[in-house]
């Protein structure tokens, strides 16, 4: 998950280096869930009246039983997803075991896509809205980490656990008791497991599924959100790689003659850390690393090259754009002056587009977010809306209904080796997850959809 919210475990300084890596990278805000706006007091009646009935019938009672009753092996398919690497731009083997599983469990329909996410459809009874139900395949440890699950205190240790592979395996209990229970939706729900929610794959999946499917009404995306938090707020960003340079030459032969490019990236850092963004929407920056900030060839050489990575990131579009625009004219301005300071014109800077994830915000008085408050609600819980970057944002961008939500269990050191969950009673978040859908897309002869069907879109 990125939240306005990734490790390695070859060396202690490789999984050091991971860590100190996180807080650049997309999916590093899962420690952010302080509210971003009130949650509502007042719901539609409608929204009153369906989980009313939803909590009130006996084939709905019974799921929950059953839920509950599939927790066990809902572990194994945890444990087994979870030992199966799923690097950036490598999750093709996690997919299609995910794959399998979703047609072992009667989602025969179900195939990778073109860009590597894993779709099936469980078509509703007709006339209802289309819900994507989602997790993201991918976590952000590279390839050779150690996933093997180990258990000790209560708790199941491993890279990528919780973020997101709890959210798969849930998706794999649910399709089991709906099937098992022969619950009918109104609505069709659309199971994805996709591809490039973490580091720089930019949401490339959801930004695909949503290219091909213009039929979508809307999207719950699972991700290991407290019980009770509801993601409404998508923060956007942007990720540049300046490149910087210029000729080089000896430290001492050449000095006076020739700029340098790691003084000219110096002066860039220096001028970008001055920029004053406002606190509200939050919008921030920083310098950092794709691969090494440096440049150079040794200590006595007036480095011909140097590069870095920076971060620009708001929970509302025109602010970052408007520090995007600062922060480039800070390259700019860093060029000009390290030219000027040696009387020559031979350092340039280049920039590349690292990073898109477009930004959006669900309102607060939506129908989804009222969904999932009573959802709350009718299990006793508080709810927060919160804010990160999930792949939440893409629908967001493009006006979908559409919010994150947790599957259950207690979880920690998220992008780090020592990442694990406590699956203690988590089946109750399993639970109010699936009742927060189900009210959504409806369920026959228990209750209409809330969702409401949208015209197709256009490419």
């Amino acid at each position: 998950m990125t939240l306005p919210l990734h490790t390695f475990r070859a060396t202690a300084l490789a999984g050091a280096m991971a860590l100190a890596c996180a807080a650049l990278l997309p999916g590093a805000a899962h420690a952010q869930f302080g509210a971003v706006a009130p949650t509502p007091t007042t719901l539609r009646p409608a929204v009153d009246k369906a989980y009313g009935q939803l909590m009130a019938a006996p084939q709905i009672l019974q799921l929950l039983d059953a839920v509950k009753a599939d927790h066990d092996r809902a572990t194994e398919d945890l444990r087994m997803l979870t030992e199966i690497e799923a690097p950036p731009f490598k999750e093709q083997r996690r997919a299609e075991a995910f794959l399998a599983r979703l047609q072992a469990l009667g989602l025969t329909n179900a195939a990778i896509d073109a860009e590597g996410n894993v779709v099936g459809v469980r078509k509703g009874t007709g006339n209802g809205p289309k819900l994507v139900i989602s997790a993201h395949l991918d976590t952000v440890f590279p390839s050779g980490t150690d996933v093997k699950v180990k258990e000790r205190d209560g708790k199941l240790y491993a890279p990528g656990i919780s973020d997101n592979t709890r959210g798969l395996a849930v998706l794999l209990s649910w399709l089991k008791v709906l099937n098992d229970q022969k619950i009918a939706t109104v609505g069709d729900l659309v199971f994805v497991g996709n591809v490039g929610e973490e580091e720089l794959g930019n949401l490339r999946g959801m930004k695909h599924l949503f290219k091909e499917h213009l039929d979508i009404d809307g999207m719950v995306a699972l991700e290991p959100a407290p019980d009770g938090t509801v993601l409404v707020l998508g923060t956007g960003s942007h990720r540049h790689e300046v490149t910087f340079k210029g000729p080089g030459g000896h430290s001492y032969a050449a000095f006076g003659e020739v700029p340098s490019a790691i003084h000219g990236m110096g002066r860039a850092i220096a001028k970008i850390a001055d920029i004053r963004t406002p606190k509200s929407p939050k919008t921030t920056f920083t310098v950092g690393t794709v691969g090494t900030v440096g440049g150079g060839t040794s200590v006595n050489t007036i480095a011909p090259d140097a590069r870095m990575a920076v971060d620009i990131r708001s929970d509302e579009t025109a602010p970052m754009l408007a520090t995007e625009k600062q922060v480039l004219a800070a390259v700019d301005s860093a060029v000009t002056e390290e030219n000027a300071r040696w009387g020559v014109n031979t350092l340039s800077a280049s920039t590349k587009l690292i990073g898109d994830r477009p930004g959006g915000r669900t309102a607060a008085d939506s129908v989804i977010v009222e969904a999932a408050v009573r959802a709350n609600t009718a299990f006793g819980r508080k709810t927060v809306l919160a804010g990160a970057s999930t792949d939440a944002n893409v629908p967001m961008s493009l006006g979908i209904p559409a919010i994150v939500i947790g599957g259950g269990g207690k979880t920690g050191g998220f992008h780090a080796l020592s990442e694990w969950i406590d699956l203690t009673d988590a089946w109750k978040g399993a639970q109010t997850s699936l009742v927060t859908v189900l009210g959504l897309v409806g369920v026959q002869g228990v209750s209409a959809p809330l969702l409401n069907k949208r015209p197709p879109r256009t490419k």
